[in-house]
């Protein structure tokens, strides 16, 4: 069970880390990053802190 908490946070950060990459770049008015759109990287933030929080969520449920 801690294999979840972990992978939650280590999934959250780095989605917030990539989030926060994206929105710089995009803001500095660089569309692309390393091949990738600024959108879809900021996409794949989101999701990977969806998956973190969802891995989070089942940890705290089968807490006892």
């Amino acid at each position: 069970m801690n294999l979840l908490l972990w992978l939650g946070r280590i999934a959250g950060v780095a989605g917030a880390l990539l989030c926060i990459v994206s929105v710089a770049f995009r803001l500095r008015g660089e569309y692309w990053i390393g091949g990738f759109q600024a959108g879809t990287l900021l996409q794949a933030g989101a999701a990977a802190m969806i998956f973190g929080c969802f891995c989070l969520l089942v940890w705290l449920t089968r807490r006892t």
